[in-house]
């Protein structure tokens, strides 16, 4: 699992903001694990031939 965290700004309208912060919050989960989800999906979904770590392997599990 990582060790260490960075930070990632986005810029997203106030509108799909308010929305997106309600699903979360519905589904008990907040906006940073919905976005660490995602783009762990997007990495394992486009990293072609490059090797990814053991934690970052489609069977990881967790955040």
């Amino acid at each position: 699992m990582e060790n260490r965290t960075a930070r990632l700004t986005i810029l997203i309208d106030p509108q799909k903001k308010k929305i997106f912060e309600e699903i979360c919050a519905a589904n008990d989960l907040t906006s940073s694990q919905v976005v660490r989800r995602l783009v762990r999906q997007y990495i394992i979904d486009n990293a072609g031939s490059r090797e990814l770590p053991d934690w970052l392997k489609p069977s990881a599990k967790g955040d």
